[in-house]
């Protein structure tokens, strides 16, 4: 919605601020559009490996959708680390090994639908889970081992924004590049009236105009919205890598739960009484 409604201002503002006094026929230059758009696509898929490639298909369409997590998805993320380690301490923790083993037909999760949906987030906990029924519980190692794998989940999300980012800078030298050859065509046509060789020069410059207007627009936001997006993502790991952290260091549930809702931002954060009184409506384990 917000991707829809930022492309609307930007080109409203430009294109209609052009109309006032322009021609706006003369912006129509497909060629243009073709050298400057086709090329930099071009470059993007040479300068990168197919994964990110296909990970930035991905997340044009996580710009429309919008942050992936909401307030009502932690408070869930929240109420389910309760349930788990209530579990967990009143029963003990091979009480888990079931729900760890298989996921997807889990009781427990199944009560969680967003995180049950959310197959990276439930490998990555039922990861760690597993580590702790099979007897590991020294609390710095575990986080050491966590950090880890969270970097390079951060890094290969930050990869695709900088993909993204380095694509849309290459526009404005395309956009010279087109620049340059409406030139060219405009210099073997100098024996041509001045309203065609107008034309032609007006054409050239168009190619300059639009890999400006692409980089900074359009492709340079869409690139720190990306990043943005993920890094709302690595909030809702770090906020199950506190919980999974404070029960190593002995903490009951709800103690617990608190370590984990105190790491989140304050528009993702639920409040202490929004958390209490969701997880007083669970189920008994």
């Amino acid at each position: 919605m917000f991707l829809i409604i930022g492309v609307v201002v930007v080109t409203g503002c430009v294109l209609g601020s052009y109309a006032v006094h322009g021609d706006m026929g003369v912006l129509w230059q497909p060629l243009e559009f073709i050298i400057i758009g086709g090329s930099g696509i071009g470059a993007f898929i040479i300068a990168n490996p197919p994964h990110v490639l296909k990970g930035a298909a991905g997340a044009f369409g996580a710009l429309l959708k919008g942050p992936k997590y909401k307030k009502a998805d932690y408070l869930e993320l929240l109420t389910m680390q309760y349930q788990v380690f209530r579990m967990a301490k009143t029963k003990g923790m091979l009480v888990l090994e079931q729900h760890v083993e298989n996921p997807h037909d889990s009781s427990v999760f199944q009560a969680f639908p967003k995180f049950h949906a959310d197959h990276h987030a439930v490998e990555f906990l039922c990861d760690y889970l597993r580590l702790m029924t099979l007897g590991t519980d020294n609390p710095v190692e575990v986080e050491t081992l966590i950090d880890i794998e969270l970097d390079v989940h951060h890094h290969e999300a930050d990869h695709i924004a900088h993909a993204l980012n380095t694509m849309a800078e290459s526009f404005p030298g395309l956009g010279i590049v087109a620049a340059v050859l409406g030139v060219i065509v405009t210099m073997g046509s100098i024996s041509e009236p001045p309203e065609i060789l107008g034309g032609l020069i007006a054409a050239a410059l168009v190619g300059t105009f639009l890999g400006i207007l692409l980089c900074y627009g359009f492709f340079g936001p869409m690139a720190a919205s990306v990043k943005a997006i993920g890094e709302d993502e690595h909030a809702y790991f770090i906020c199950m890598k506190a919980g999974i952290i404070a029960y190593l260091q002995g903490y009951a549930p709800a103690v617990t739960v608190e370590f984990s809702r105190k790491v989140l931002q304050s528009h993702q954060r639920p409040t202490f009484a929004e958390v209490e009184d969701a997880c007083g409506e669970l189920p008994p384990v």
